[in-house]
């Protein structure tokens, strides 16, 4: 199967490795762990990611969005870093309720030790794309089906997937201050992805679909 990656690509090797495991568990017991729906007679997954509903295939891993087109972003079709993260929730995580807490990146687990790469990535890049341009940003979350919120000069509460939620709070700039970000977890993240990696690649394909939409 062509795998859609370069040899030399960094993605290859990760997609590669994954979806081996992937095709060697029961999906019945993926669905159980995840709380991911499973048709047996399809052979696939059905699941809602970032306001799109997909099916995916067992044990191909073939991935076709049925809804969205109001959105037009698909990245569980098109993006490596968010195929490869679904893959690893798929084989390694577990869906759990939120208690309703949300977390700073540091404190999820080993946030503190890579905070300054989350901070960069994420954050900053967060902050100078929609600090100021705050109509794109609103515009952009509520096409996913985001709630606002009140935190911030603007804050909304994104669904990831399933019970995961995202809190995006913004402060614009002035002449004094630069703008701010913060993006915070809901507390049943640390059981869904293992890596605190995770959790920078989630922010990555957050940002990645805010300024894909805004643009639309």
């Amino acid at each position: 199967m062509d795998f859609g990656y370069e040899k030399d690509s960094k993605e290859r090797m990760p997609f590669e490795h994954y979806i081996e495991i992937f095709r060697g568990q029961n999906p019945e017991d993926i669905s159980v762990r995840t709380g991911i729906p499973y048709n047996s007679e399809e052979k696939t997954f059905t699941l809602t990611f970032l306001g799109v509903t997909y099916t995916v295939s067992y044990p191909d891993y073939e991935v076709k969005h049925l809804d969205g087109e109001d959105i037009g972003w698909f990245p569980l079709e098109e993006k490596p870093n968010a195929r490869i993260l679904m893959l690893r929730f798929l084989t390694e995580g577990a869906m759990a309720p939120a208690s309703g807490k949300f977390l700073t990146y540091r404190e999820i687990p080993w946030g503190e030790v890579y905070f300054k790469q989350f901070q960069g990535r994420c954050l900053f890049r967060l902050a100078f794309g929609f600090g100021n341009k705050q109509e794109e940003f609103s515009k952009a979350c509520e096409l996913t089906g985001a709630k606002k919120l009140t935190h911030g000069d603007i804050s909304y509460e994104l669904p990831f997937f399933g019970e995961l939620k995202l809190h995006l709070i913004l402060w614009a700039g002035d002449e004094e201050f630069p703008p701010s970000a913060q993006i915070l977890f809901s507390d049943n993240f640390p059981i869904a992805f293992i890596q605190g990696e995770d959790m920078a690649v989630v922010g990555d394909i957050v940002i990645d679909m805010l300024k894909a939409v805004s643009h639309r």
